[in-house]
């Protein structure tokens, strides 16, 4: 048992090892895709890189969830292909190690996996997720750190642009022009010398000072002007507080997936919402089938270190038909609720299917039947 146990730490070692770099990578990649939807909150809303940092980190949970079952199944194929390639499977085979003693790494990799993806579906990715939407509300919303666009028409919301045609560093801004749309009776001009951008008591305004208003009523299109010294206009009704908006699916924490609906809006969308909560619940489990998939591949049959390719790419191209067949089901769950019990089944069926291919004779020992007494 003993040089068993020791293989299996050093197989575990390596595919953990490979595990996480390729995880990382395709973390990275991703990262580096949806770091540009950040763009627009860099150029126009002055985020600083701190904060920048913070949002992107904050989808990472979201980004594991997906990849870390995808990362399973190409450390596997990775490292007992080198292994091959390396004569070391060979030397383990020929000292007494069974396939099944040399598949024992991969279902301990898959089980850890497994384990870190309930904990991060469960809870780390709709916490997360949960906070990334809140900030990108008040970062949306919080009108006081926009940074007005010199000589451009710039949207504050859906009814109120400004123009503005120069500002300071310490944010005076000079030439304001604000056209405000938010009353459908009425048609609002103001334009002053200068202005700012500032965080009232109840949200923010915007200060205007040396100019006068507009005011055009679309009926009888009678025109009033006012003109002021100081005009002060609040932007407070614009700003969305994130505890008033609808929460999404991803969100939400398992209890609040399957719970009674509360309102409307969830029972509107009663389906999508049971439809995350399986999710949840079967994707964390998909690093199994995969991890089996990949050592039924690598391990079956006789070692030829001249042709593995075919393995690599029966293993490739079966995780991927697995990887297409959940996401396939899984976009059929909020229409279809009897797709369901398929969605639960695959895994079960795949990975049965991956330890049948192994052959009979390299199931676990408790598994075959005891040759009767003579």
């Amino acid at each position: 048992m003993r040089p068993v146990r020791q293989h299996t730490a050093y197989i575990l070692k390596i595919l953990t090892g490979t595990a996480a770099m390729i995880a990382v990578a395709l973390a990275g990649v991703v990262w580096l895709s949806q770091s540009l939807r950040f763009l627009d909150f860099i150029i126009n809303k002055g985020l600083s890189v701190l904060s920048f940092m913070r949002l992107t980190v904050l989808l990472l949970p979201t980004v594991f969830s997906v990849i870390l079952p995808v990362a399973v199944l190409c450390a596997v194929i990775y490292s007992y292909n080198r292994l091959v390639a390396d004569r070391e499977l060979v030397v383990m085979r020929a000292v007494g190690l069974s396939p099944w003693d040399l598949a024992k790494p991969a279902l301990l990799l898959a089980l850890i996996v497994c384990a870190m993806g309930f904990a991060n579906t469960l809870y780390l990715m709709p916490a997360g997720f949960r906070d990334f939407k809140d900030q990108q509300v008040v970062l949306r919303t919080d009108f006081s750190h926009v940074l007005l666009q010199e000589g451009m028409f710039n949207s504050l919301g859906d009814d109120l642009i400004v123009y503005v045609r120069s500002r300071e560093s310490n944010g005076t801004l000079h030439g304001i022009l604000v056209h405000d749309s938010q009353d459908p009776e009425l048609a609002v001009t103001m334009m002053a010398e200068t202005g700012a951008l500032v965080n009232g008591p109840a949200g923010p305004v915007f200060l205007m000072h040396a100019g006068n208003r507009q005011e055009v009523h679309k009926d009888s299109r009678a025109l009033r002007m006012l003109y002021f010294e100081s005009y002060s206009l609040d932007l407070s009704p614009l700003v969305e507080q994130p505890a008033d908006r609808y929460r999404e699916p991803k969100e939400r924490f398992l209890h609040e997936l399957w719970r009674k609906p509360v309102d409307a809006s969830e029972e509107e969308h009663r389906a999508e919402l049971l439809a995350e909560g399986h999710r949840r619940l079967v994707g964390p489990l998909n690093a199994i089938p995969l991890a089996l998939i990949g050592v039924a591949a690598m391990l079956s049959g006789e070692f030829n270190r001249r042709r593995q390719w075919p393995r690599v790419a029966a293993g490739t191209v079966a995780g991927l038909i697995y990887i297409g067949l959940t996401y396939s089901l899984s976009g059929m769950l909020n229409k279809n609720p009897v797709m369901v019990p398929v969605f639960y089944a695959l895994p079960l069926v795949a990975s049965a299917l991956a330890l049948l291919a192994m052959g009979r004779e390299r199931m676990p020992r408790l598994w075959r039947r005891r040759p009767a007494a003579a």
